[in-house]
């Protein structure tokens, strides 16, 4: 071999080897091995876009329902809609494309093009052989002041979903654990409206409940869980965010049933994901501190009505504080196997939305303290 020969030989060696070296990470999560953090292509070979999401588990396929981010901070915005992947094994995932697609030529609608769309979860009903998707939806230019549930529902788990209403939860309704305080008649002039992040009182002597009874409760950060007994809650931060309320819904997943109670009233609980271990209920959750990662949160109780006893943090080790630098988004649990889990996490870039990574991480237990360690690498 001539000596020019030999150097383009070296020179095409050593590309490959670079290429092969920076696709590693990429190729491992898609075949079979967990790597948190890192990009996660799809079968197009395109980093999986379902921020905010959920699991459907629906025969022998797992299906991951997320909002689809685009570049740059606009992407913060629902743009395109909910993206839907396909998997049997939950390493490799096929691109279904657009479950719910976003109203683009009425600026009106309550899923305009433009709107903040966040959050989507899918539960499949037996008795209607419909497959349910729930979001929090701020209409287009409202800010976060809408704080409403949006509803669609869909024959086939990927779509197409077919949008049915926006509502504020249980209008009309007290909780089952409501207070006297609550009761009382609020003033015009105690009806103010809060950032979300804080408030200047405790929100039991501001009455928030009192304040939105009438026209519906606030729904910000939400997930679903659907119980051994086929009942569906909806589980979200309320209250200017202050305070978390677990809701059951009607037997066809579209609508509350009217039954629903408040947790944990001035602690600021966020990104809420419910599972069920052994009889009992768990919940972990993020702190309210915007885009910025915290400490999660969790809590335990026999019964989704309560009593609920707060835990500790359940991440544990370096950046434990920081959740990782994630929040919780999802808890699946382990194919096959019984009474294990998995952490399903974001880790949000609001600068450029589309860039945002997944943290996926293993959950054991600690008597009733869900444990959550990092992992550069892991299999189930």
């Amino acid at each position: 071999m001539k000596k020019g020969q030999i150097i383009q030989l070296c020179i095409l060696l050593f590309a490959v080897a670079f290429v092969s070296c920076k696709s590693k990470t990429g190729a491992e999560q898609a075949g079979g091995v967990f790597t948190p953090g890192e990009l996660w292509p799809d079968n197009n070979g395109t980093h999986i876009n379902a921020h905010g999401g959920g699991i459907l588990h629906a025969g022998d396929t797992y299906y991951w329902f997320g909002e689809h981010k685009t570049e740059g901070t606009a992407g913060n915005n629902a743009l395109v809609g909910v993206h839907c992947y396909s998997s049997k094994d939950l390493y490799n995932w096929k691109d279904e494309g657009i479950a719910l697609s976003v109203v683009a030529d009425d600026s009106t609608h309550n899923i305009a093009k433009g709107c903040i769309l966040e959050r989507p979860k899918v539960i499949y009903n037996k008795k209607n052989n419909k497959y349910v998707m729930w979001f929090h939806l701020e209409p287009k230019g409202a800010g976060y002041s809408g704080a409403l549930s949006g509803i669609a529902v869909s024959d086939r788990a990927v779509g197409p979903y077919t949008f049915l209403r926006a509502v504020r939860p249980n209008a009309g309704h007290w909780p089952i654990n409501v207070q006297d305080i609550h009761k009382q008649r609020v003033p015009e002039s105690d009806r103010s409206q809060f950032t979300g992040g804080s408030l200047p009182a405790h929100p039991d002597s501001l009455n928030l409940l009192g304040r939105d009874m009438e026209g519906g409760q606030m729904a910000r950060d939400m997930n679903l869980f659907v119980d051994e007994d086929g009942k569906a809650y909806h589980i979200y931060s309320s209250e200017e965010n202050s305070t978390l309320h677990i809701s059951q819904l009607t037997d066809d997943y579209t609508g509350y049933s009217g039954a629903y109670a408040r947790f944990f009233p001035g602690r600021f609980m966020e990104a809420p994901a419910m599972f069920k271990r052994d009889g009992k209920y768990y919940l972990i959750m993020s702190g309210c501190t915007g885009w910025a990662p915290n400490a999660g949160r969790s809590a335990v109780a026999s019964s989704v009505w309560g009593p609920w006893e707060e835990l500790e943090n359940p991440f544990a080790g370096a950046d434990a504080d920081l959740s990782f630098h994630s929040q919780s988004t999802y808890v699946l649990p382990v194919p096959g196997k019984p009474g294990q889990f998995i952490y399903m996490g974001d880790r949000w870039t609001p600068d450029n939305a589309i860039d945002g990574r997944y943290i996926w991480l293993p959950i054991r237990f600690d008597g009733d303290q869900p444990v959550i360690e990092w992992r550069d690498k892991w299999s189930y």
